[in-house]
């Protein structure tokens, strides 16, 4: 009898893959990519950024925002729902 697993299932993503053909990824993606690729503890907060529901341009702000946060003591859009929040819609 197979039992079911209630963990959620990571799905694999190209900006999260260290192997990843740069070339092929949209701006947004490379920006993801080089984070977790620099920092893999930073992964989950990336993902954030990236499967939140907002346009293509407020996800490049969000994810610059959280970048530039990360080398900013202080700024608060090192909290990604913060860099989600001041990027807009």
């Amino acid at each position: 009898m197979a039992v079911k697993s209630n963990a959620k299932r990571k799905t694999s993503t190209p900006w999260c893959d260290i192997s990843a053909d740069i070339d092929s990824l949209d701006p947004n993606e490379r920006l993801a990519h080089d984070l977790v690729i620099l920092r893999r503890d930073l992964t989950p907060s990336v993902e954030l950024i990236m499967n939140h529901e907002m346009s293509e341009e407020a996800r490049g702000r969000a994810l610059a925002g959280f970048s530039t946060a990360l080398t900013t003591p202080g700024d608060p859009n090192r909290d990604p729902r913060v860099a989600i929040a001041n990027a807009g819609t």
